[in-house]
């Protein structure tokens, strides 16, 4: 005997509720945020979220019931990485969703930016096609694990404690767009910041590679040249 559309809707909606379960902890948010940028161990994740390596292990464990998360053993450790593209495409989306409909999220925002002498706009659109036609000189300043783990097509590998180091070797001529982990990461406010002072014409682009899978473009895996 098969099963009616209403049973079929139901086990839907039951599964489909597990994923909402999974991702209803802020912790279980940041896990997967972190995990956007690349395979980690649960010791890595624990620090990274300032959590006991026990409650870290619990969260992952939800994460990956709901099959968002993938582990792989290797050795001694166990890695943990997103289980599919479109994972960081449902992570991207609850983002922007909330940026949207969440006075909250977007006073919380502008207070930051505000603080830090970055409240200018933006235009995200011509941006990425500034970025896809190579117009700019792209900067990834995320650490360089992150950036062989994914990285978006063209990007150049110059970690935010490398950046004095290697400011002279930047072109001048060519407009810099500097990214890391998304719009709750400070690393690119804190390049722009030094890149500005040292002359340069630079801008922050608040999305991440999780944002770039998001519409529709893929990463790039492989060592820094």
């Amino acid at each position: 005997m098969g099963i009616s559309v209403k049973q079929l809707k139901n086990k839907t909606y039951e599964l489909l509720a597990v994923l909402g379960k999974a991702l209803s902890s802020p912790v279980r948010l940041e896990l997967l945020d972190i995990l956007s940028q690349g395979p980690r161990t649960v010791e890595s994740l624990s620090k990274e979220v300032g959590q006991s390596i026990a409650n870290t292990s619990q969260h992952l464990q939800v994460l990956r019931s709901a099959r968002l998360i993938d582990a792989e053993r290797k050795g001694v450790f166990i890695s943990y990485s997103i289980a599919d593209p479109q994972v960081l495409v449902l992570a991207s989306s609850l983002r922007r969703i909330g940026e949207l409909q969440l006075a909250e999220i977007q006073e919380l925002t502008r207070i930051f930016l505000t603080e830090r002498d970055l409240l200018e706009k933006v235009d995200c659109k011509t941006l990425v096609q500034r970025i896809r036609r190579a117009e700019v000189t792209l900067l990834d300043v995320r650490p360089v694990r992150e950036y062989e783990a994914g990285h978006i097509p063209g990007a150049l590998s110059v970690p935010l404690e490398e950046l004095k180091r290697h400011i002279s070797r930047l072109p001048k001529d060519r407009e810099i767009v500097a990214y890391c982990r998304g719009s709750l990461c400070a690393m690119s406010i804190e390049a722009v910041k030094l890149l500005r002072k040292s002359g340069f014409r630079a801008v922050r682009w608040e999305e991440s590679v999780a944002d770039w899978v998001a519409r529709g473009f893929s990463l790039k895996t492989g060592k820094a040249a």
